[in-house]
């Protein structure tokens, strides 16, 4: 029987006999009673559940915030994890993330502090500085239901610019030990098994073996069907360790991301070369999610309203798809055939992604609108690819999600606006086009109509930003 091994706040431990469908969190809470961990959404939205992964960097270890609710224990095989249990020295001294916290008066009902102290525990040893965009985006995975923000913002520009703490100075010694981990690739607990491939090879002989399994990467999305529904999935099959597939590398014409590289590991990427998908990523959700969650992972979901999809397919993106019996490429707008349904064959695997490069005049630019501006589910997402000539739109490519059973472009659009003088293009031209394109539902989170009109205003938006120095963008103001 193989077993997950693991650090635990420093100490070795090792796991048999569970269910590999047990949440990270459960674990923590109910048989290695460290109950500091909290589970307050288990939906990754809130917070309470942070925990600190650490996995070896040369001499040191790198440490991200991920959300234990979301994760399934084999997920913790071969790291260093941190709760907030263990963050206060053997002598009781504490750690300056929780000294910061008391001193900055941030505690306040004390349900939401361990998820703030652990994700300010990972901001602390990024070396990031005290500036306010830094620490907005570090802590913007935790909610405080008492609101007491100032104050825990406060505590966190006390421990910026850098770690200066016992686990920094032990870093070569944890990342030998869990570097020494063996990897359990294959745990089983009675009918449930979950295998974890290091390579290609070893996925696809998975895939074959296990043609129905649930193909599992970061699970951010997956494993909502567990913290909530309680599913307990036969077989998973994790891409995470695959090598070849968290691989990232651009050329002359494009970057292609493997289908395991992480949202985190994608952004440096995004953000030289196409900066407003960069952005975008960013609101898709916190650094929790975004250590664990995928491209790939969000594109095989098909969701309408998946963020990156209108992104992929506006900048005429194509994945790898791999499977036992070789290799195909499809064009990222006929991967997706309908609602949550895509041209995946059973034992086939997003092995990656690729996005051309945008050539000389192109532009590109994302809008999202939601409820929330940070971590909320679009009601409608807007992607655009457009080169002018003078005042000329040349070429303009699109794609919209929230306005159908599937994220798709808005060919009318296309038409209508190819060859025009863009400032020519009326909002009544506009409007025609698009209702000539989508006739969208009505649900909680926009009407039909507020869906059209929108989508409407989205591509007026981009009319005034390429057209004039009109200020269009709520987040500048």
């Amino acid at each position: 029987m193989a077993e997950i091994r693991f650090l635990l706040n420093g100490e070795p431990r090792t796991v048999t006999g569970v269910p590999p469908t047990t949440t990270a969190l459960d674990w923590l809470r109910l048989d290695a009673r460290l109950t500091g961990t909290k589970e307050g959404c288990a939906e990754g939205d809130c917070g309470a559940c942070t925990i600190v992964i650490g996995q070896p960097a040369g001499e040191r270890v790198n440490y991200e915030a991920v959300n234990s609710c979301l994760m399934l224990l084999p997920q913790l095989d071969g790291a260093s994890v941190l709760t907030i249990d263990g963050l206060a020295a053997a002598d009781g001294a504490l750690h300056p993330v929780q000294q910061a916290l008391i001193d900055a008066d941030a505690t306040q009902c004390g349900f939401c502090t361990p998820g703030f102290a652990m994700a300010m525990f990972a901001f602390h040893h990024g070396g990031e500085g005290p500036e306010d965009t830094c620490i907005h985006e570090a802590l913007a995975g935790n909610l405080c239901r008492c609101t007491g923000y100032r104050a825990i913002v406060d505590a966190c520009r006390r421990v910026a610019s850098g770690p200066s703490d016992r686990f920094a100075t032990a870093g070569a010694r944890a990342a030998a030990t869990v570097a020494g981990l063996s990897a359990c690739t294959d745990y089983r607990h009675r009918e449930q098994i979950y295998l974890a491939p290091r390579n290609l090879d070893e996925l696809l002989a998975a895939t074959g073996r296990h043609p129905d399994a649930l193909i599992y990467a970061g699970g951010t999305d997956l494993g909502l069907r567990v913290s909530k529904d309680r599913e307990a999935f036969p077989c998973v099959i994790s891409t995470a360790q695959v090598s070849e597939m968290q691989e990232i590398a651009s050329d002359a014409h494009a970057l292609t991301i493997g289908g395991a590289a992480t949202y985190t590991q994608a952004l440096p990427h995004l953000d030289v070369h196409f900066p407003e998908f960069g952005a975008l990523v960013r609101r898709i959700g916190s650094r929790q999610i975004r250590n664990l969650g995928t491209l790939a992972g969000n594109l095989a979901n098909a969701s309408p309203i998946g963020d990156t999809i209108p992104c992929l397919m506006a900048l005429d993106a194509s994945v790898t798809l791999a499977s036992r019996s070789g290799t195909r490429t499809v064009p990222v707008d006929e991967f997706i055939t309908g609602y949550r349904k895509t041209v995946l064959a059973p034992g086939e695997v997003i092995a990656a992604i690729r996005i051309p490069l945008m050539s000389t005049g192109q532009q590109f630019f994302a809008y999202k609108l939601s409820k929330r501006f940070d971590q909320d589910i679009s009601t409608v997402i807007a992607a655009f690819r457009l080169a002018l000539d003078g005042l000329t739109v040349r070429e303009i490519r699109t794609s919209y999600g929230g306005m159908a059973a599937r994220t798709m472009p808005a060919a009318r659009l296309e038409a209508a606006l190819t060859g025009r003088n863009w400032r020519d293009v009326t909002q009544a031209e506009i409007d025609a086009a698009l209702a000539s394109d989508f006739t969208p539902m009505g649900d909680h989170r926009g009407s039909a109509a507020y869906r059209r009109r929108a989508a409407a205003n989205l591509v007026r938006r981009l009319q005034l930003e390429t057209t004039t120095r009109v200020l269009t963008r709520v987040e500048a103001l």
